[in-house]
């Protein structure tokens, strides 16, 4: 039955900044859906934590900061040692800065582009040497964003990581497809998070959002449920490289 191939029971996913928001919602939509969690953040997602055993699975609380690569070997190695196994990746970890071009500074930029993008990277690739360890193959998904597709205004680190998001996806997808390695994205539209509230708080600017959103309102976290529960399961075996826009019709107007 076709509904047996979303179902994840006994599998183990990483998931990155999963403390609130987008990242917590698919920690939460992966454990219904039967996968054990292992959450990287800065302090132990207490919330989630609840969330997902609730659902009847396990949760590993490893704290770090990704904003460097140097810790990711031996979060790698708790992961495996404490689950056994790894057989997703769901790199949501993720900043902004906002500031005009011409002001904005290389700390910004250099901050932004290394957790964006560059653990992204590396993360990706010591997870993808371990499925291939494993033999098992395995579903990496990256969060990318509208600005993987749009300029953006103000954000200038921020869309040249998110567009940098997209492309290493398809080339990761390129590469690795050959080891049972799916790699694929998502990238929300106008979410109802931390990260646009000030946007929210804008009524002009709020309104002029939801004007062009078709579906006539802001997402929800719980939105993404189901993409990552796709993406991550045997329902979505044939689709490599591709990055899911999930925006309620924004990139279609």
């Amino acid at each position: 039955m076709i509904l047996e191939q979303f179902v994840l029971k006994d599998k183990v996913a990483i998931v990155t900044g999963c403390n609130t928001g987008l990242g917590q919602a698919m920690a939460e939509g992966l454990a219904q859906a039967g996968c054990d969690i292992v959450g990287i953040n800065r302090t132990t997602p207490h919330e989630t934590v609840e969330r997902v055993e609730a659902s009847g699975r396990r949760f590993l609380s490893l704290e770090a900061d990704l904003g460097s690569i140097e810790a990711l070997p031996d979060l790698l190695a708790q992961a495996v040692k404490n689950m056994g196994h790894i057989d997703i990746l769901v790199n949501n970890a993720g900043m902004i800065h906002r500031q005009d071009a011409l002001n904005f500074t290389e700390e910004a930029w250099d901050e932004v582009m290394d957790l964006n993008i560059k653990t992204v990277f590396f993360l990706s690739q010591a997870v993808a040497k371990q499925f291939i360890a494993q033999g098992t193959g395995g579903k990496i998904i990256n969060i990318a964003s509208m600005l993987s597709f749009q300029g953006g205004i103000r954000v200038p680190s921020y869309t040249a990581s998110k567009s940098a998001v997209l492309g290493v996806t398809r080339l990761l997808a390129n590469e690795w497809a050959q080891h049972n390695i799916n790699v694929n994205a998502i990238a929300p539209g106008y979410m109802s998070t931390n990260n646009t509230q000030q946007l929210r708080a804008d009524a002009d600017r709020s309104d002029e959002i939801l004007q062009r959103i078709p579906a006539g309102r802001w997402g929800l976290p719980a939105d993404l449920m189901g993409p990552v529960v796709f993406l991550a399961s045997a329902a979505s075996d044939y689709v490599n490289g591709y990055t899911l826009a999930v925006d309620g019709g924004w990139l279609a107007r």
